[in-house]
């Protein structure tokens, strides 16, 4: 016969959209009953007016009536107290304490900075497009926007509401669950600004170094990104205040540089891995965007010249440290779109060379991973009586 415990195993098994993980592990199935034909689920988001309650609530109802023997299934649909919050805060802690650094030089992710020494070189879109290719690759991806003053990142990935801004993460007490865009999740100061009354954008941030080194320093710290393979960071142009902080925060990350064919970006772009360099982080390698394009007719538009991405991977290569160009991106009226209709998918085209182009990157990012030795992996010891 079919019991409570059959539809508890059932509805436990369903994935929180935003936490990624089990509601069972999450402790957000308080209880479930059978009569009859008929189940009664009582569940408990975790925060009021959780974005994806009408989202949980059917995937909970089709689990539910997915047990045999179940024809009908009353969900009932609370909020977690206090308490309940404070244990799944902790549980999503891992027995780190609050605020503490996931990303330590320890940590199995790979923090990789996608940085340029100017800007309007194509920085972000071509950040949000690895995150989503690597995504698409089975990974587990994070993006941190950390270009505050000209975040872009959110509108590339789509996550614009009606309301023409971005979707805020879900606060459970001191953290913040990033929405998920393309299976990659993101954080974003765009997040935190609100339209006026009249619809005029407040998304102008005019802030100095400490308020800069605070906001990337909270993204890295309070914003729960989960297990990932893999964390980008979409770096403003330059050297400044945000490259010093993130060299400070993270001195074992790896760095990809971005440039234009052009001498002048390439020149500025050979700085940006220098600073890098200056704080221990690693070049991983050099991507030239709006490379030349090749014409139905044959015919080759070279609009930026040619050359800047092996200029500055050759500027950059020491004994000790290879520097290669990871791929040479040719202008591409199909990725201008798809930043602009924040539609990844438009740049999937597979006769697109710019798209290919991303792909051989991605793969060029992942065969170059780094090794465990060396570093201890986190272990835990399960006990059954």
């Amino acid at each position: 016969m079919t019991s409570g415990d059959d539809v508890a195993r059932a509805v436990g098994a369903v994935i929180d959209p935003e936490l990624r993980r089990p509601l069972g592990e999450l402790g957000m199935v308080r209880s479930a009953s059978i009569d009859g034909e008929a189940a009664r689920v009582e569940i408990a988001l975790t925060v009021a007016g959780c974005p994806a309650a009408a989202r949980i609530e059917s995937d909970v109802r089709t689990a539910a009536l997915s047990v045999a023997g179940v024809a009908s299934a009353e969900i009932v649909v609370g909020v977690m107290d206090a308490q309940e919050r404070s244990r799944l805060t902790e549980m999503l802690r891992a027995g780190r304490p609050a605020r503490s650094m996931p990303f330590g030089p320890d940590s199995l992710t790979r923090v990789i900075a996608v940085t340029s020494g100017k800007g309007g070189v194509g920085k972000s879109t071509l950040t949000a497009l690895l995150a989503t290719t690597l995504a698409a690759r089975g990974l587990r991806v994070g993006l941190i926007d950390a270009d505050v003053h000209g975040f872009s990142i959110p509108g590339i990935l789509g996550l614009v509401g009606p309301d023409g801004a971005p979707p805020q993460p879900v606060r459970i007490d001191d953290l913040m669950v990033p929405p998920v865009a393309h299976g990659v999740k993101v954080i974003s100061i765009g997040m935190f600004l609100r339209r006026g009354p009249d619809d005029a954008p407040l998304g102008a941030v005019a802030w100095r170094g400490p308020m800069l080194h605070r906001t990337v320093q909270q993204f890295l710290t309070d914003v729960h990104f989960g297990d990932l393979d893999i964390l980008l960071l979409d770096m403003p142009p330059g050297t400044g205040d945000v490259a010093i902080s993130v060299g400070q925060l993270l001195p074992h990350a790896e760095v990809i540089v971005v440039t234009t064919p052009q001498r002048a970006a390439a020149d500025v772009a050979i700085r940006s891995g220098l600073v890098a360099r200056q704080t221990g982080q690693r070049v991983l390698g050099v991507v030239e965007n709006m490379a030349p394009l090749t014409l139905p007719d044959g015919t080759v538009l070279d609009l930026f010249g040619s050359g800047g991405g092996g200029l500055v991977a050759d500027a950059l290569r020491t004994d000790a440290e290879a520097v290669p160009l990871l791929g040479s991106i040719p202008l591409s009226p199909g990725l201008r779109a798809s930043g602009d209709a924040g539609d990844v998918h438009l740049a999937t085209d597979a006769t697109d060379p710019a798209a290919a182009a991303i792909a051989r990157v991605a793969d060029a990012v992942i065969s170059s991973g780094r090794g465990l030795s060396g570093r201890p992996l986190p272990m835990s010891v399960h006990r059954s009586d």
